[in-house]
């Protein structure tokens, strides 16, 4: 029997298990073909989402995705990939197959030469957002520093305001550089009726307990420091590939394969998005690579056509606390929505990225979906499922 093999639990993983089940239902239900998923955890963590007072809200059981597609799991880590014998080894164990997609993802790259690093807190991972949410739990106006103004460091911050003081500090001289022009305005305004003060053009250079120093010399108050500059690739990538890109991710042609039997899907794919643009370590990408890579794993043994990657359009979904949010369409990020609206449309996204559960007929139907329009006001119709 023909084995599809994925390496990765989360938005790209599991899709690229439901992209692999909608090729074989296509192929035949009967298809003689296993898809096995290879992940640590019970669960898909809904990382966008960490950011949320109380994240084990964002996840969801593995089980209730994989099982009514027919997909198995195997609960392990994986060390090695050898592309030449097609065998990966996890847990010690190794695991033949005939196709594989790499969906490993990304970690956020911790400071380890930083004076009191271990004391730093993230949203990066489920347990690092529990780390912090039970640190803070029963402490009233509390303080705390966020490193990178980013996607995540604002999301971060804007959150922790309604705990208390928070200070932003950013190694560049505007806030939200990474985002462009586009939004800016409106982010500066969020920040401000929230009092998030901003240090910028500077960084953390110590952490101590209760305070950060700064690297203007600024000793602050800190309850909890919370970094959140720089993603990289999975270092599986390594394996499967020697020229990867600044942010350790594969090259992919637009069937997202990299080797003859390897498909590469979510942050370790250096896919393009148009002629111009690569696409983002966001889930927004993640979950349509995941798709198609897993769907032509599978069609590549089941002789059935393989598809191209046709994402939607780009867009940026950002909470911004007590402030709303704000919604953005295009490279350039022209703000389509904020304030209150903007806040309604993040809500209907955050619910959006649930995939579908113990139904096989409604995840199938949602790995079918690839190109996904996304609303501009929070009165559109209704925003289809990933």
């Amino acid at each position: 029997m023909a084995h599809v093999v994925i390496i990765g639990g989360g938005f790209a993983g599991v899709w690229s298990a439901a992209g692999a089940a909608l090729a074989r239902e296509r192929a035949g239900g009967d298809a003689n073909l296993r898809i096995t998923l290879i992940a640590p955890d019970e669960h898909l963590v809904l990382r966008p989402r960490l950011y949320e007072p109380e994240p084990d809200l964002a996840k969801v059981e593995l089980r209730r995705i994989l099982g009514p597609i027919g997909a198995g799991h195997l609960r392990a880590s994986v060390s090695t990939i050898d592309t030449d014998r097609r065998v990966v080894v996890a847990g010690g164990e190794e695991i033949g197959y005939d196709r594989l997609v790499l969906a490993s993802g990304s970690r956020l790259v911790r400071p380890h030469d930083l004076p009191g690093a271990e004391r730093l807190f993230d949203i990066d991972t489920l347990d690092g957002a529990r780390r912090l949410t039970d640190h803070l739990r029963e402490r009233e106006d509390c303080t705390a520093v966020v490193v990178g103004a980013g996607f995540t460091g604002l999301e971060a911050a804007t959150a922790l305001a309604a705990r208390g003081r928070v200070l932003l500090v950013d190694r560049s001289q505007v806030v939200a550089d990474q985002l462009g022009p586009g939004p800016r305005a409106e982010i500066e305004a969020a920040l401000d009726e929230l009092g998030v003060e901003r240090r910028l053009g500077t960084t953390v250079t110590e952490v101590g307990d209760g305070y950060a120093v700064l690297s203007d010399g600024t000793k602050a108050e800190a309850d909890a420091v919370v970094w959140s500059v720089g993603m990289r690739a999975s270092e599986l990538t390594r394996q499967i590939c020697d020229e990867l890109d600044h942010l350790g991710r594969i090259p992919v042609d637009r069937r997202l394969r990299a080797l003859p039997e390897v498909f590469v899907a979510g942050d370790t794919a250096a896919a393009a998005f148009d002629a111009e643009h690569t696409v983002m370590q966001a889930c927004q990408h993640a979950t349509p690579l995941g798709k198609v890579a897993g769907y032509n794993a599978a069609a590549d043994l089941l002789h059935v056509p393989l598809r191209d990657f046709t994402p939607g359009p780009y867009v940026t979904c950002l909470d911004l606390g007590g402030a709303g949010g704000i919604f953005t369409r295009g490279w350039d990020r022209r703000v389509m929505a904020s304030g209150a609206d903007g806040k309604e449309i993040k809500t209907r996204i955050n619910q959006a990225i649930h995939p579908p559960v113990d139904d096989a007929e409604k995840i199938l139907a949602a790995a079918d979906r690839v190109h996904i329009e996304l609303p501009f006001f929070p009165r559109d119709e209704e925003t289809p499922a990933p």
